[in-house]
């Protein structure tokens, strides 16, 4: 079952069991998959839109979300900031679990003895590195602050 199938059915059974706040996630996710769609039938490169572009789509979401959800937090409105974290749930669901920190410092510190990066220099040589080989299970912007305390060492 490819991703778009299962958020579809995801979907239906939200509307069956009429939760309002999975239902209008799962529309926000559709209408960007539909826009996705129009995007790649136009344009020079014409494709069809497959389980990559949705997880890419789905990332987007979820930075937007958690800048979001930062901004509530510093202006105190609780109430906005459930449901954000409602819709990142719901989100994340659809893509790989994400390393932890520890984790992914472990993995920065092997590219970077692999790699043999000594400075700052060499950080987007790293990261090249780490989108190749953990393109899904890496938060890029926490590895890019361990990176930068790795290599300023």
């Amino acid at each position: 079952m490819s991703l778009r199938e299962k958020i579809e059915t995801d979907y239906k059974n939200a509307l069956k069991s009429k939760d309002k706040n999975k239902i209008s996630t799962y529309r926000l996710i559709l209408a960007g998959i539909k826009d996705l769609d129009i995007n790649n039938r136009s344009g020079p490169e014409k494709k069809e839109t497959d389980d990559e572009d949705i997880k890419k789509l789905l990332k987007k979401m979820i930075k937007q979300r958690s800048e979001s959800i930062e901004v509530y937090k510093k202006n105190n409105r609780i109430d906005l900031l459930e449901i954000e974290q409602g819709e990142v749930t719901i989100l994340s669901e659809y893509l790989p679990k994400q390393l932890n920190d520890e984790e992914t410092k472990k993995i920065c510190l092997d590219i970077i003895s692999a790699t043999g990066a000594s400075s700052l220099k060499d950080m987007g040589r790293v990261m090249g590195e780490l989108k190749k080989k953990h393109a899904d299970t890496i938060d890029f912007s926490k590895a890019g602050s361990i990176l930068k305390d790795l290599l300023n060492n």
